[in-house]
């Protein structure tokens, strides 16, 4: 069963940081491109950063520059390094892949519960 669990949210000021984490299991974690998604109240859930199993990345414009996404496949986890928050951060964070479970099974978009972040002003 794939399982994607973030952590790491909660309330911080503006200029601060924060740094989520998205452990996975059930799949080959090393060989599929990551994202990160946020959704605010009342918005559309926007993509926020990506990296691909040869660690390249790429970023939402409104992030370039603030946030900065990593991996540590030996630990199936994937990161989002998050500095200059502001209130327009404030969201919803979601891990993501598109996987499969093994060469058996259909590819599928799967999500983990998310983890809010929260931005005062």
């Amino acid at each position: 069963q794939v399982q994607l669990v973030e952590s790491g949210g909660g309330l911080v000021q503006t200029g601060g940081s924060l740094r989520l984490s998205c452990v996975a299991t059930g799949f080959t974690f090393g060989i599929y491109d990551m994202d990160w998604y946020r959704q605010a109240p009342g918005k559309q859930r926007e993509l926020v950063a990506t990296i691909s199993r040869s660690l390249s990345t790429n970023y939402a414009d409104s992030v370039e520059g603030r946030f900065t996404i990593s991996r540590d496949n030996a630990k199936n986890t994937v990161f989002l390094q998050m500095r200059s928050l502001s209130p327009e951060d404030t969201a919803v964070y979601f891990c993501s892949t598109y996987a499969r479970k093994n060469v058996w099974t259909k590819y599928e978009s799967y999500w983990g519960q998310g983890t809010q972040v929260t931005v005062s002003s």
